[in-house]
């Protein structure tokens, strides 16, 4: 069986070599890259990357920068690391297309158990297809349509869909969506879920409205 492979994305060597040593030992195939540049080359030069560890601050191109240029053509899922924890950065990561974010210092058992856990979540062997209004989830395929027209969603606006869809015509609060969507030890708050909400109507369009706002609570999505 081929190993998954994920690019790690740091200027730090020493971060780097931790990195890759506690998911080696887990069975995944790593590449790395030490600045943004380096990882932009090798993601468009290799097609079989599942997943992004990448840092922030780095020389030649930011974090940023490279999330921006890979989401143009990608939803491959990215986890950023970084030592900025403001709440800033987070939320501009999410609007961005960022799937999950750790601020470090950090565990690398629970790095790789985050890892594990987003692994688990995009590569879903569930074969269903979810019809909802005018909405179709294909699991399997990782496609969206809406009205008939395919719709391009981020991993995590694709997992909230999914969530929202799975729980049809049920009011659910920030916190079980933060929960469920997000994993149970993310620290972020309401406006993660949020500004995820918003940008999925957006690009839902008229499907867009099925997703209800319960005022002080959280949403609702409705056949």
């Amino acid at each position: 069986m081929q190993k998954i492979k994920i690019l790690v994305v740091d200027d730090e060597e020493r971060m780097r070599k931790l990195i890759r040593d506690f998911l080696r030992v887990k069975g995944y195939e790593v590449t790395e890259a030490c600045d943004g540049e380096e990882a932009v080359d090798i993601f468009f030069a290799d097609n079989d990357i599942s997943l992004i560890l990448l840092d922030v601050m780095m020389p030649k191109m930011n974090g940023w920068e490279v999330v921006k240029t890979i989401r143009k053509v990608s939803n491959v899922p990215i986890i950023m690391l970084t030592a900025r924890g403001e709440e800033q950065d987070e939320l501009q990561g999410f609007s961005l297309g960022v799937d999950e974010y750790i601020s470090k210092p950090f565990s690398p058992k629970i790095l790789t158990a985050r890892v594990e856990a987003i692994l688990r979540r995009a590569h879903v062997g569930d074969m269903d297809v979810i019809v909802c209004g005018g909405v179709e989830l294909d699991r399997a395929a990782h496609i969206v349509r809406a009205n008939g027209e395919p719709v391009d969603l981020s991993f995590k606006e694709f997992e909230l869909l999914d969530y929202f869809i799975s729980n049809k015509n049920l009011a659910l609060n920030r916190e079980n969506i933060l929960n469920n969507v997000w994993n149970f030890d993310y620290f972020g708050d309401s406006r993660t879920v949020d500004t995820h909400v918003k940008k999925l109507r957006a690009k839902l369009g008229a499907c867009g409205n099925q997703i209800k706002t319960i005022w002080g609570m959280g949403y609702k999505f409705e056949a």
